[in-house]
């Protein structure tokens, strides 16, 4: 059977578009899936990151990494689909014809919104573009600051743009950025608590909406 796509776009840079992509390949790669990462943003930042897993850890054949342009990337996951149970794209924070190759070919496309307006209203931009390519769309609420009041508004606001929401938010935690910069998923770093038991939903949400 062939490997699911998940792309993970967002028009506004700050939204955690990376550190999304990288715990959710952690959390499947702990299931026992494959995966494999696309970097198609220039900045390089999921690049960084796993060239610090690779000299922590050294090779892993369940998850490999490649670069692409924008416009490569529709050809590139679907070549490494044949290989891994998963490919997750992590495109650049912008919304034009460059994004479109990535969104054609996704199963799912994660959208993360960071708890602002400006995000929200970022976010229109790649539903639309989305709703184009006739990809299904999840949006994830990131970098939360729990029980506030601004966190439900905007979620709220998120489903109205007719959107599916998912359930599981993720929270505002050092433990992410520390993570990133080591070239580990927060799994990696505790057994249990609240940062584990958020990408653990996220993930079944994940795997409940790729089908």
């Amino acid at each position: 059977m062939a490997g699911r796509i998940i792309t993970v776009a967002q028009q506004k840079g700050g939204s955690g578009k990376t550190t999304l992509a990288v715990n959710l390949a952690v959390s499947l790669h702990e299931r026992g899936h494959s995966v494999a990462l696309i970097d198609t943003d220039p900045q390089g930042s999921l690049g960084r990151w796993f060239i610090e897993r690779m000299q922590a850890q050294g090779e892993d054949e369940a998850m490999d990494f490649s670069t692409s342009s924008a416009w490569g990337a529709s050809y590139e996951s679907e070549k490494l689909k044949k290989r891994f149970d998963f490919v997750i794209i992590d495109t650049p924070p912008k919304i034009d014809s460059d994004l479109r190759p990535a969104l054609r070919v996704a199963d799912l496309v994660l959208v993360p919104v960071a708890t602002s307006h400006v995000d929200l209203w970022a976010t229109e931009g790649v539903l639309d573009l989305a709703r184009r390519e006739k990809a299904p769309v999840l949006v994830v609420m990131n970098r939360v600051r729990p029980n506030t009041r601004l966190s439900a508004e905007v979620a709220q606001k998120a489903s109205e743009l007719g959107a599916e929401v998912a359930g599981t938010q993720v929270s505002n935690r050092v433990l992410y950025a520390e993570t990133l910069g080591q070239g580990v998923g927060a799994l990696e770093r505790v057994r249990s608590g609240p940062a584990r038991d958020e990408i653990a939903a996220l993930t079944d949400e994940v795997l409940a909406a790729i089908g």
